[in-house]
């Protein structure tokens, strides 16, 4: 079938010849077809002469036929040596000349063989919270507080924690303004934790009018890279307090929120927080299993899917950088040997949940995917623009379906391994979810 193999690991080199008969034939398959569509003046598509063809279009139904024969010996040999290509072969055959012999090399990369993984020798810890009555009732002030009055106090009042605040502020690192560090009439509930830890509590106690300092650091883990961990400055200028007048709790209210009675809206925030806090317990185990997938399963990788998984983050990388132009962005700079590290991680975990989820046979289906985008449009400002998006690109349905076929194969990974429950309170579990 091919001349000549080279193989390298998971790296295949092959030499192969295609004969100028067959190609001619397969190229004049390809000059049919063309005949039954093109225009040509003296002629009815369809009955245009197969040497007319030739004369205009056989340069490019030999390039075709090329194409088609090399699939067609790649396949054979992919179905021989029982591989599976990880990418389309690199092919090279320059200098390639219509009526002539043709001889071409492919290069690719294959996808390895899964090891056996012995999932029942896995142990991983199941953290778990109980729904309290002060979790119930802490949610249910969050929406009276939803819909409750905002009354403005006099210079007199300090602020206290749930007061909404009318404040100005402008960040400085280093006394230099930064990026996205400045507002103005910026309407902020005090222990809401919408700003970063630390800011809501140096506004308590201040009042009407009151210009000061709020000195804090951005988390580590801070979604802006080149803020994260570092230590900020907010001239703050406060403008008003209003403290908040919360309705009464009864069937009235439940009502205005759309449940039929007081004790079913308790219910419903039940509820809700249960599936929070397993979803919360869900996702620490997912993620302590692919730490231990990444550790103990040892695979070969092929380069072509590293190296496209490290094109994909630079490119994010750079539209997430592509605005940072002063000193303090140096630190930010693409490093490639440091992703590397992270873009063959991703490949290897990509790799293990594709291979154990098709040996398992784990399926994703309509409802699979519809009920994720719909939790994504519950979250969206037009909830008809997510539908759209997924209907309109084809790429991001595939992608998302890949995400969702992961997520499938992880879960039933977990019913396998050991798990050693241990329970701790809502707000630690909540915290191990977000930083997992």
């Amino acid at each position: 079938m091919f001349k000549k193999e080279k193989i390298k690991d998971l790296h295949y080199s092959v030499t192969g010849e295609l004969n100028a008969t067959e190609l001619q034939q397969a190229a004049d398959e390809v000059l049919t077809e063309y005949g039954k569509k093109v225009k040509m003046a003296g002629f009815r598509p369809g009955h245009i002469p197969l040497k007319v063809l030739r004369q205009k279009y056989n340069a490019s139904a030999w390039g075709e036929a090329i194409d088609k024969l090399m699939n067609r010996d790649i396949n054979a040999y992919a179905a021989e040596k029982q591989i599976r290509l990880a990418g389309a072969p690199k092919a090279d055959l320059s200098g390639w000349q219509i009526g002539q012999d043709v001889e071409y090399s492919l290069e690719f990369d294959i996808l390895p063989s899964l090891p056996e993984i012995d999932l029942d020798k896995f142990s991983i810890t199941k953290y778990t919270a109980q729904v309290t009555d002060k979790e119930v009732n802490a949610a249910i002030d969050n929406l009276r507080r939803a819909h409750s009055t905002a009354e403005k106090q006099d210079a007199k009042y300090a602020a206290q924690n749930g007061d909404t605040v009318v404040i100005d502020f402008d960040g400085f690192l280093d006394d230099k303004p930064f990026e996205g560090g400045a507002a103005k009439k910026h309407h902020l509930i005090l222990g809401s934790g919408a700003f970063i830890p630390g800011f809501e509590d140096q506004i308590i106690g201040h009042k009407s009018g009151d210009e000061f300092d709020v000195n804090v650091k951005f988390p580590k883990e801070y979604h802006a890279k080149d803020l994260s961990g570092k230590d900020a400055r907010f001239a703050v200028k406060l403008h008003e307090v209003r403290k908040h007048k919360l309705p009464e709790l009864n069937d009235e209210f439940a009502k205005k929120v759309g449940r039929k009675s007081a004790q079913d809206l308790r219910d419903y925030v039940n509820n809700i927080l249960t599936d929070q806090y397993t979803e919360a317990t869900k996702q620490i185990m997912r993620t302590e299993l692919l730490e231990i997938l990444a550790d103990k399963v040892k695979i070969d990788l092929p380069e072509i899917l590293v190296a496209q998984e490290l094109e994909m983050a630079k490119q994010q990388h750079d539209q997430e950088h592509a605005n940072c132009t002063s000193d303090h962005d140096a630190g930010h700079k693409w490093d490639e040997k440091a992703q590397r590290k992270d873009a063959e991680r991703r490949v290897k975990l990509g790799l293990i949940l594709a291979e154990w989820g098709t040996a398992n046979k784990i399926d994703v289906d309509f409802n699979d995917i519809q009920n994720v985008i719909m939790r994504e449009a519950a979250n969206h400002s037009n909830p008809q623009e997510v539908f759209n998006y997924y209907r309109k690109n084809a790429a991001a349905f595939n992608m998302l379906r890949g995400m969702v076929f992961e997520r499938k194969a992880l879960d039933a990974m977990l019913t396998h391994v050991k798990q050693k429950e241990k329970e701790v309170s809502p707000t630690e579990l909540l915290q191990r979810s977000m930083t997992e």
